[in-house]
């Protein structure tokens, strides 16, 4: 089972799944003009809705669980906190309770647990301190599945996602929003800060990464792991631009938008991906450049970048 199955990781990790497992997505929203996959399954379904996930949970019976399903944006955490709160820490309690007993229960975590750092955060040394909603809600999360493990006997695993790159971004987050502007004919870009350097990882290889957690390795019932998911390598946002323009073969100019200014913000973000290697034999695959090459090559907006910028 895939929660959030129709988002950005959530549909490239369907995809994957679909060739040579039985999937079910549960996911409050329709499947959108891509569809489903053959043979992919569609359980309608609100993770606040406790009733709704324990019918779903009898009905389907899934041997493994990937919980993609949340709040994701961070502005949108910040402006209704309520919002973010029920859906990724009640969603995810929703589901904890409810999980087949023994079965195997993957949380997409983030990155925003880590406390600011210069060096590459390592699960088990780097200081937890979330900076916002958002991360607040993902560490919640953590405690709640380490504590249902425990209880239900689940073999779980906390994935600590890194920046998402490549098409399909379902939120208008900061390189689609370079792309969407690009793409409408703006050659000079407005953007926000541009201090900080972030671990951006592609999303057919945070799918992988996620799939690995839920299919390979070992997991103890009762007990948690948790593992980074990012790539080791950290880009600004200026080498995000000087790719891009490799990548559309045009010159852009950078022109700093104080009103996209965020009053906090992380100036570095990397992921030590020893562990999650070790544990379940994953290891990226893709550069920056190709996530940015692969996005330009097959845009998907969301539909507020293409009301902002007159995209079709």
């Amino acid at each position: 089972m895939v929660t959030g199955g129709f988002g950005f990781v959530g549909r490239s990790a369907t995809q994957l799944l679909s060739v040579d497992h039985d999937v079910v997505v549960a996911d409050i929203a329709d499947p959108g003009p891509l569809g489903l996959p053959q043979g992919v399954k569609h359980a309608r379904v609100d993770i606040r809705d406790e009733a709704a996930v324990a019918e779903m949970f009898r009905q389907y019976q899934p041997s493994a669980i990937i919980h993609l399903a949340a709040i994701h944006f961070i502005p949108l955490c910040e402006r209704n906190p309520a919002l973010a709160v029920s859906t990724n820490t009640l969603g995810t309690v929703n589901l904890l309770k409810a999980a087949p007993e023994g079965c195997r229960f993957v949380f997409a975590s983030s990155a925003a647990v880590y406390a600011p750092s210069s060096d590459l955060h390592v699960e088990e040394t780097s200081a937890i301190g979330p900076m916002d909603v958002y991360g607040f809600t993902k560490l919640d999360g953590e405690q709640y599945v380490r504590y249902f493990a425990a209880l239900r006997q689940l073999e779980a695993v906390n994935v600590r996602l890194f920046n998402v790159a490549g098409p399909g971004e379902t939120n208008p987050h900061l390189l689609p929003d370079i792309l969407a502007q690009v793409k409408a004919g703006q050659r000079e870009i407005s953007l926000g800060n541009l201090f900080p350097r972030r671990d951006y990882i592609h999303v057919d290889d945070a799918a992988a990464g996620f799939i690995a957690a839920a299919t390979q390795g070992q997991v103890a019932r009762g007990t948690t792991e948790t593992v980074n998911l990012g790539t080791s390598v950290q880009h600004s946002v200026v080498d995000a631009i000087n790719l891009l323009q490799e990548v559309a073969g045009v010159d852009l100019t950078i022109v700093e938008d104080a009103s996209r200014l965020r009053k906090v913000d992380r100036p570095y973000l990397g992921a030590d991906i020893t562990k999650i290697g070790k544990t379940f034999g994953w290891a990226p695959k893709h550069s920056l450049r190709d996530a940015l090459s692969d996005a330009w090559r097959e845009p998907r907006f969301s539909a507020e970048l293409k009301r902002t910028y007159g995209l079709a």
